[in-house]
């Protein structure tokens, strides 16, 4: 679902990983649809590498947008704070309140509109991942 899909820090948006180069990759913004090399200089993450603190350890950002989609969510990262936290909680109830701030809430928002504005996030896309991941954890047992 979210795989090859990238962060650029001093970037707005999200990027797509397009090829590899020596010393950099290609990326396509989801905004704009322009190219551009990354080096490895700029702070690049990976959407399926991230997560999201909770008091009972951490849970894959990935996780989260099936919450959010699951639970037919729309919601504006400009709204108010307290409505953005409140939504948040509706989606990951144990969040960690002291290491999740405002600002990462915004950003799982922004991104999950983008995405899904991309029909990066669908309902096939969603099923998709559900039944890779019941497929790992099975093969984990």
């Amino acid at each position: 679902m979210i795989k090859d899909i990238l962060a650029i820090s001093g970037q707005p948006g999200l990027f797509k990983m397009v090829s590899q180069g020596k010393s950099n990759i290609i990326v396509e913004s989801l905004l704009d649809g322009k190219r551009m090399p990354a080096y490895a200089t700029s702070r690049i993450s990976a959407l399926e590498d991230i997560s999201i603190y909770t008091e009972d350890g951490d849970v894959k950002l990935a996780d989260v947008f099936v919450g959010v989609f699951e639970k037919g969510i729309e919601m504006d990262a400009k709204a108010d704070n307290k409505l953005l936290k409140a939504k948040f909680e509706e989606v990951l109830p144990g969040y960690d309140k002291e290491r999740v701030y405002i600002s990462d809430i915004k950003k799982v928002f922004t991104w999950y509109n983008l995405l899904k504005s991309k029909n990066i996030i669908t309902a096939e896309a969603i099923e998709a991942f559900k039944k890779s991941a019941a497929e790992e954890k099975s093969a984990e047992a």
